[in-house]
């Protein structure tokens, strides 16, 4: 089992950045895959930003340029660097996990709130 607990988020302003943690937990190794989604009121989750075991990296049209996935394979950690946020960007953001094409752990999920 893998536990995943997010941390950062918050309420900032138009333009204003955010950095959003992810910490993993339990039974896991370098090979897990990791990434964001959010969902935001009325809306269907959806994918922000995936970061593969081996570095990859995929982003959401509507975020590229703006955020920016990392890891540090050494903490079981994964980050979320948002940038030049919109009041669109307003969602639960939701760390994801898994191995190979079994995304199958979830976090709890944390606010992120643009006012304009």
């Amino acid at each position: 089992q893998v536990q995943l607990v997010e941390s950062g988020g918050g309420l900032v302003q138009t333009g204003g950045s955010l950095r959003l943690s992810c910490a993993a937990s339990g039974i896991i190794d370098s090979n897990i895959n990791m990434g964001w989604y959010r969902q935001a009121p009325g809306k269907q989750r959806e994918l922000v930003a995936i970061i593969t075991s081996g570095g990859r990296t995929n982003y959401a049209d509507s975020v590229k340029g703006r955020f920016t996935i990392s890891r540090d394979n050494a903490k079981s950690t994964v980050n979320l660097q948002m940038n030049s946020l919109k009041p669109e960007d307003t969602a639960v953001y939701y760390c994801r996990a898994g191995y190979g094409s079994f995304w199958e752990y979830w976090g709890q999920g944390t606010q992120v709130t643009v006012s304009s």
